[in-house]
C-alpha cells in the first residue's frame, strides 16, 4: 500500500516535465523535421538564390492583360457601361465638391468649418478649426488643400457607405461575418501602395482611381467597426424589444444602430484618417492636392516646398481626428436632437453671410499678399545643415555619417545575410517561427505567402525589403518597449507623451518623408528611419497600455514579498502583459512594412522602387509583380508576428 502511495505521488517518469509544454512539443517536431529536411534540401538546392525553375514569369502575361485593357478602355462594354460610369459619378462628384468649396472662398469654408467644430465639439476646437484652415491658406496651399477636401469629401462618404453596409451584413448575419473577416484581415495588413496599382489597371492615372483606391483601403475599417457594434448590442435591450413585438427592421433601427453609436463614430473617425492617408499618398497616381505637391517636392529634394506642402496635411489630420473622436466622446452626454434644427439653420446663415460678405468684397480667394512662403527659409535651413550637420561634427559625426554607418554595419549586413541563406531555410524559418505561436494552417499560409514571393521572380528584392523591415523593427522595438516602460511607470511622463503621440499618430505617412530627407538625405536609412518613427508611437501607446492594465493584486503581491520594481518589471509585468507586448510587435511590423514600401519614393529601392518605377513609367507589370509580393511579405510578417488567438479575436 504504502509502495502504492509512494509511487502515485512522484510524477511519471515516461514524459520529462519539460515536453509537456506545448512550445515544447512543437520545437521537439521541429527539431526531428529539420534533421530529415535540411541535409535533403542542401544536398538538393545549394544555392541561396530562389531556383530559376520554379519561378514563373508573369511579365509577358501582365502585358497582355495591360495592353488589352489599355485598348479596349474606350470601346468594351464592361468599360462603357459599368466602370465608365462610375469613373463618371466620381469625377463628377469631386468637381461638384470643389466648386462648391471654390465659390463659398476661404471665409466661407472656414466659417462652415468651425460651426461644425463648434457643434460637436465645442469653441475650443471651433477656434483650432478656424486657424488651421487660415494656416493652410497662409501657407499659400488653400487651392491644393481644397482639392485634398473635395477628394476627401467624396472618398469618405463613399468609405462610409461601403463599409456600413458591409458591416450591417456581417453584424446580422454569422456567414458573413465569418467570410468577411479573413479578407478584412488580409486588408488590414496591406500597405497602401499595394491599392494603387489595380486600380490605376482599370481606371487608369487621375481622379477616379485615386478616390476608389481610398474607398478600397479605408472602408474596411468602418465594416469592422460597425459589425463590433453591432453584436456588441446589450442582448437584455434587444429581448426587451423582442418581448415588444418589434420586427426585425424596427430592432435595427430603434435599438442595434442606437446603441453602437459609439462604434460607428469611431469607424468614422479609423475611415477619416485612413482616407487623408491614402487621398496624400495616391497623388502618386493624379490624385493631385497636397499630396502632389508633397511628391513632387520629394521627387526635386525640395524640402521646402514638401514642407510648405506637409504641414497643411498634418493640421487637416490632427483637426480631423479630433473633431470625430471629440463627436465620440460627447455622445451621449447631452440631447443633441433638442437644438439641432435651430442650431444648424443659425449655422448654415452665418455661413452664407461670411461667403457673401468675401464675395462682395471681391476676396472670395484668399490674397497672395497674406501668405508666408517658407519654402525658401527651410531650403537655407537645410543647406545650413548640410554643410554643418551632415558630417564632420566632432565626435558625433554627423547625421549623413550615422545614415552611411547605419546602412554599412546594419542593413547592408542583414541584406546580405538574408540573400546568402539557402531559399529553402528561409521558409523553414517563417513556417517554424508562425507554427510556434500558431497552428499548422498559420505555417502554411506563410510559408505559402513567401514561397509566392520566389515563384513571382521578385526573391531578392523581397529580401531586401524584408531587412530594412527587420532592421526598423529592432530599432523601434527597443525604443518603443523603454519609452512605454518608462509611461507605465512614470504618469507625469505619460502625460507629457500623450499629446506628441497623438498628433505623431495623426500624421500620414507621406509626412514622415520629408524630416527624414532634410537629416538624412535619400537611401534606404532615411526610409528605415521614416518608419521607426511612424511606428513608434504605436508600439508606446500598446506597451504602456499592456502594463498599466496588469493585475493590482499581482502587484501588490510581488511587493509584499520585497520585489523591487526592476524584479516586478521582469518577473510580474513583462509576463503577464505578454499579449499586449505581442500586438505591439505585429502593429510595429506592419505599420515599419507600409512606410518601407514608400520609401522607395526617397531611395528606399527595392519593391517600393519597382513598385514606384511600374506607376511612374506606365510599367504594369513591374509594378503589379512587385505590388502581389509586397501583399505576400505583408500577409507573411502578419502570420510570424501575430498569435492565431488574438487574430481570430479581431472584430469580434
Amino acid at each position: 500500500m504504502a509502495t502504492t502511495a509512494a509511487s502515485a505521488s512522484r510524477p511519471a517518469l515516461s514524459v520529462p516535465s519539460v515536453l509537456r509544454h506545448r512550445a515544447a512539443h512543437k520545437l521537439l517536431v521541429l527539431a526531428v523535421l529539420a534533421a530529415v529536411l535540411v541535409p535533403f534540401a542542401a544536398a538538393r538546392w545549394s544555392s541561396g538564390s530562389w531556383p530559376q525553375a520554379l519561378t514563373v514569369d508573369l511579365s509577358k502575361p501582365l502585358g497582355s492583360a495591360s495592353n488589352w485593357i489599355i485598348d479596349n478602355r474606350d470601346s468594351h462594354p464592361l468599360f462603357l457601361y459599368f466602370f465608365g460610369y462610375i469613373s463618371e459619378a466620381v469625377v463628377v462628384s469631386v468637381r461638384a465638391v470643389y466648386l462648391f468649396l471654390l465659390a463659398a472662398g476661404w471665409a466661407g469654408v472656414t466659417a462652415l468649418g468651425a460651426a461644425v467644430a463648434w457643434r460637436v465639439a465645442g469653441a475650443r476646437l471651433a477656434l483650432g478649426t478656424a486657424a488651421a484652415l487660415l494656416a493652410c491658406a497662409v501657407l499659400g496651399m488653400w487651392v491644393p488643400t481644397m482639392q485634398t477636401l473635395a477628394l476627401m469629401v467624396v472618398a469618405v462618404l463613399a468609405s462610409v457607405v461601403v463599409g456600413a453596409l458591409l458591416g450591417l451584413a456581417a453584424g446580422l448575419s454569422d456567414r458573413m461575418d465569418r467570410a468577411l473577416r479573413p479578407v478584412l484581415d488580409t486588408m488590414q495588413v496591406l500597405p497602401a501602395f499595394a491599392y494603387l496599382l489595380p486600380v490605376v489597371l482599370v481606371f487608369g492615372i487621375g481622379v477616379p482611381a485615386a478616390v476608389l483606391a481610398t474607398v478600397v483601403y479605408a472602408a474596411p475599417p468602418m465594416a469592422r467597426l460597425t459589425a463590433l457594434g453591432l453584436r456588441g448590442a446589450d442582448k437584455e435591450v434587444l429581448e426587451a424589444v423582442d418581448s415588444l413585438g418589434a420586427t426585425a427592421r424596427q430592432r435595427l433601427l430603434t435599438a442595434r444602430l442606437p446603441l453602437a453609436r459609439k462604434e460607428l463614430l469611431l469607424g468614422l473617425n479609423q475611415t477619416i484618417m485612413m482616407a487623408l492617408s491614402m487621398a496624400v499618398i495616391a497623388s502618386v497616381i493624379g490624385a493631385g492636392g497636397l499630396g502632389d505637391r508633397v511628391y513632387q517636392a520629394l521627387a526635386s529634394v525640395d524640402v521646402g516646398a514638401a514642407l510648405a506642402a506637409g504641414i497643411p496635411i498634418v493640421l487637416l489630420a490632427v483637426v480631423l481626428d479630433r473633431v470625430t473622436a471629440a463627436a465620440g466622446e460627447r455622445l451621449g452626454q447631452e440631447r443633441h436632437g433638442v437644438r439641432a434644427l435651430p442650431y444648424a439653420a443659425a449655422a448654415a446663415v452665418a455661413v452664407a453671410a461670411a461667403a457673401l460678405a468675401a464675395r462682395l468684397a471681391g476676396r472670395t480667394d484668399w490674397p497672395a499678399g497674406w501668405t508666408a512662403g517658407i519654402a525658401e527659409p527651410v531650403d537655407r535651413a537645410v543647406d545650413w545643415m548640410t554643410a554643418h550637420l551632415y558630417s564632420g561634427v566632432p565626435y558625433v559625426g554627423g547625421t549623413a555619417d550615422w545614415a552611411g554607418h547605419f546602412t554599412t554595419w546594419v542593413l547592408d549586413p542583414v541584406r546580405s545575410g538574408l540573400q546568402w541563406l539557402p531559399w529553402w531555410s528561409v521558409l523553414l524559418i517563417v513556417a517554424a517561427l508562425a507554427w510556434l505561436i500558431g497552428t499548422w494552417r498559420t505555417a502554411l499560409t506563410a510559408a505559402c505567402a513567401m514561397a509566392a514571393i520566389g515563384v513571382l521572380g521578385v526573391w531578392k528584392p523581397s529580401l531586401d525589403t524584408l531587412s530594412q523591415v527587420l532592421a526598423a523593427v529592432a530599432v523601434t522595438l527597443v525604443l518603443g518597449f523603454a519609452t512605454g516602460i518608462a509611461a507605465a511607470r512614470s504618469d507625469r511622463f505619460e502625460r507629457l507623451l500623450r499629446p506628441v503621440l497623438d498628433v505623431f499618430q495623426t500624421m500620414p505617412q507621406f509626412v514622415y518623408l520629408i524630416p527624414v530627407v532634410a537629416l538624412f538625405g535619400v537611401g534606404r536609412a532615411p526610409a528605415v528611419a521614416a518608419a521607426v518613427v511612424y511606428a513608434l508611437p504605436a508600439v508606446v501607446r500598446i506597451t504602456a497600455q499592456g502594463l498599466r492594465q496588469v493585475d493590482p493584486a499581482a502587484l501588490e503581491s510581488a511587493r509584499s514579498l520585497g520585489a523591487t520594481g526592476a524584479q516586478q518589471l521582469r518577473q510580474v509585468q513583462l509576463p503577464l502583459a505578454r499579449p499586449a507586448l505581442l500586438l505591439a510587435v505585429n502593429q510595429g511590423v506592419v505599420l515599419v512594412l507600409a512606410v518601407v514600401i514608400i520609401g522607395g519614393l526617397v531611395g528606399g529601392g527595392a519593391l517600393g522602387y519597382d513598385v514606384v518605377f511600374g506607376l511612374a513609367q506606365g510599367d504594369l507589370a513591374t509594378g503589379l509583380v512587385a505590388g502581389i509580393a509586397i501583399v505576400c511579405l505583408g500577409l507573411t510578417l502578419d502570420r510570424v508576428t501575430q498569435p492565431t488567438r488574438r487574430r481570430t479575436g479581431k472584430g469580434a
